[in-house]
């Protein structure tokens, strides 16, 4: 890996693009410090003592501390997932989104412009519901000018994290959306450390739930590894034909199938989602917050059961969807046979595309669940221990995932340009 990264440095376009990426995320994490006017912090972190552990605690994680310190990016990139979500549904609904999307690179600008509106729609929404509802007591002046400045700049620290994310996408190294979320995880590994070196010097946690953590840490690790790289190659021949004077074809390839097409989003897709009913329990109080922390809370008991049950069914769904946007059978089937490319044994058109479905779907089946059970199994295992740490399972899954997609992009960069990497 080392390696790799030298060897790209020495390329300029792509040290140009490392570095623009680097710069971006410099920004985003000066931004995650830069507090929202009128809040008082002494308020939002008694609120933490009391519930940090929760879900409070779970979207500081991901925010990087910024919604702790109520900064301007506090909501963080979640209503540009919330409205992508939502956006890529429609898109299968209603036929002219659908349109849309085939019509190529324009189309795909239009949806891109739909979205960026819905999340603006979705920012606001949380802003307002933040400032009337979870943080109301934390503004100082409680005035009209008060709580719109504060929905005002927590809106637009959304909108600015949204065009920082797609700055990175076009002139940068990697997916900016993920990247963004990858940061602000990472930034939290050394308050983490130092959480979980307080708890054993107390004796709140042993060596032995130290060493279960780095085990489960490796393991996910190990597990991501394998299902981005694992993949199904299905042969295919192409048929000799004579152009002019010349022969052509008659090679044999394959269809590199991935075992998890979708990489880490159904994981990001499933916890915005679910976070969705836990962040209702600090805007109302009385029996719908008992219930909701209760049965829908992975601190919960059977919330934990619960929780973790949506959450395998959410990825599997998710993995199957996305999978579905990015390979088309029926597309690719009619690619080969203009081609004169056949699978062996397979008559081309429909068959071979039914042929490429049915692969599809079983492997794609193996992917959703290794992946289900890699970000749900250490939520079961840390809700029965001491360590709570925050840093589980999803987070993990998250930083391996996109580190590793990342590190695709800029090999398949390095291969553009004859370079030789390190992913084999």
């Amino acid at each position: 890996m080392l390696s790799t990264l030298k060897n790209a440095w020495k390329i300029p376009d792509l040290r140009k693009r490392i570095l623009f990426t680097l710069m971006m995320l410099v920004v985003f994490r000066l931004g995650a410090n830069i507090p929202v006017p009128f809040i008082d912090k002494k308020v939002i972190a008694e609120m933490f003592e009391g519930g940090g552990g929760g879900i409070l605690g779970f979207i500081d994680l991901m925010a990087g501390g910024a919604f702790k310190q109520m900064t301007i990016f506090a909501l963080n990139i979640y209503p540009y997932i919330t409205a992508s979500i939502i956006m890529q549904l429609l898109t299968i609904a209603i036929p002219r989104l659908e349109a849309l999307a085939r019509e190529g690179e324009e189309g795909r600008k239009k949806i891109a412009q739909y979205t960026r509106y819905g999340t603006v729609i979705f920012a606001l929404i949380q802003a307002i519901g933040i400032s009337v509802g979870l943080f109301r007591n934390a503004i100082i002046h409680q005035s009209g000018l008060s709580m719109a400045t504060v929905v005002i700049v927590l809106t637009a620290g959304t909108a600015f994290l949204m065009w920082l994310g797609e700055q990175i996408t076009e002139y940068g190294i990697g997916n900016g959306i993920s990247l963004i979320i990858f940061t602000g995880i990472v930034s939290r590994v050394p308050a983490g450390i130092m959480q979980v070196f307080g708890l054993y010097k107390t004796g709140n946690v042993s060596i032995i739930e130290i060493l279960l953590f780095l085990i489960i840490a490796t393991i996910i690790i190990a597990g991501v590894v394998a299902i981005q790289e694992g993949q199904r190659r299905i042969p295919v021949q192409y048929a000799k034909r004579v152009v002019g004077r010349k022969m052509y074809g008659g090679q044999n390839t394959h269809i590199p199938l991935k075992v998890l097409m979708a990489g880490v989003i159904p994981v990001i897709f499933s916890t915005s989602l679910l976070a969705f009913p836990q962040t209702l329990v600090f805007f109302f109080d009385g029996k719908f917050a008992e219930v909701v922390s209760k049965y829908f809370s992975p601190n919960g008991n059977p919330g934990v059961w619960i929780y973790s049950i949506l959450n395998i069914l959410l990825i599997i769904f998710f993995t199957y969807f996305y999978t579905a946007i990015q390979f088309n059978p029926v597309e690719y089937a009619n690619n080969l046979k203009q081609y004169g490319g056949f699978i062996p044994g397979i008559r081309p058109g429909k068959p071979t595309a039914d042929y490429l479905n049915r692969v599809l779907s079983r492997i794609t089946l193996v992917g959703a669940l290794a992946l289900a059970l890699i970000a749900s199994i250490p939520t079961l295992i840390f809700s029965f221990t001491n360590l709570n740490i925050g840093f589980g399972g999803t987070a993990l899954l998250i930083v391996v995932g996109v580190a590793l997609e990342t590190m695709k992009q800029i090999e398949s960069q390095m291969m553009m340009r004859h370079y030789k990497g390190f992913l084999k």
